[in-house]
């Protein structure tokens, strides 16, 4: 039987196809489930945000479990070292399979968290939110001069430095990522929109065959699957772009 991790490093090494994670952004978990169903055996791995999280609390992670799914917890955690490695080592005790932290938070917290979660959990570290664009990073740190793909780079660094699973970066990023970092450093590419589709209120997207082309590991599909007339279909067609990328 293949292992997650093994079917993640394959991934990453061999040019396949993201593996594809669908963001359950609702406010319910009678409404995450309805999706989930609706998806039914077209998808194995979820996305449960803090929107989920605080509504539905870990029963919806012990709910998705239950029922054959992985889940990947996006948290974004962001606190002093003990809080982290404690969180992290609750999150891993639910069975979580992916679980994030901001980089920024610094090495000796992705640390904590690396060693919280434990072999069976992930630690990605979240580089650069896909929302902002240089000039509000710039605003948002106070900085009058800042290269976004420097600063992506540097936190992509502090994460492989610590040992962790992967990195959450834009597809804009990614490919400057793998090449200084190699395949060891997982992907995790959010901001995925069909080509010409919507950006609402991203600001650094790619489509699903570019995110696979600058080598994404994972690939995370929101409102372009979950808002479709056909959350079903819109999966599929998305996963064929990828796999013809």
């Amino acid at each position: 039987m293949t292992t997650k991790s093994g079917t993640a490093k394959r991934a990453a090494t061999t040019g396949a196809a993201p593996i594809p994670i669908v963001a359950l952004d609702f406010p319910s978990a009678e409404a995450a489930l309805s999706m989930v169903e609706t998806l039914g055996g077209s998808c194995r791995f979820y996305k449960v945000g803090s929107e989920l999280f605080t509504a539905a609390g870990p029963q919806i992670v012990e709910a998705l479990s239950a029922i054959g799914n992985d889940v990947f917890l996006d948290l974004k955690l962001h606190d002093i070292p003990n809080t982290v490695r404690a969180a992290a080592r609750s999150a891993a005790a639910l069975g979580v399979r992916l679980l994030t932290v901001h980089a920024s938070g610094g090495r000796a917290m992705i640390e904590a968290a690396i060693e919280g979660a434990g072999d069976r959990c992930g630690v990605l570290g979240v580089t650069v939110l896909t929302s902002l664009d240089a000039a509000s990073l710039r605003k948002a740190w106070g900085r009058n001069t800042l290269d976004l793909s420097r600063e992506t780079l540097r936190l992509a660094g502090d994460c492989a430095a610590a040992g962790a699973h992967g990195v959450v970066c834009s597809g804009l990023e990614a490919k400057k990522i793998r090449a200084e970092y190699g395949p060891e450093l997982r992907l995790l590419i959010p901001g995925i929109r069909a080509a010409g589709g919507k950006r609402d209120d991203q600001r650094r997207t790619v489509t699903p065959a570019e995110a696979a082309k600058a080598g994404a590991t994972y690939m995370v599909l929101g409102r372009m699957v979950t808002q479709a007339s056909d959350p079903r279909g819109a999966l599929e067609s998305a996963m064929m772009v990828a796999l013809g990328a």
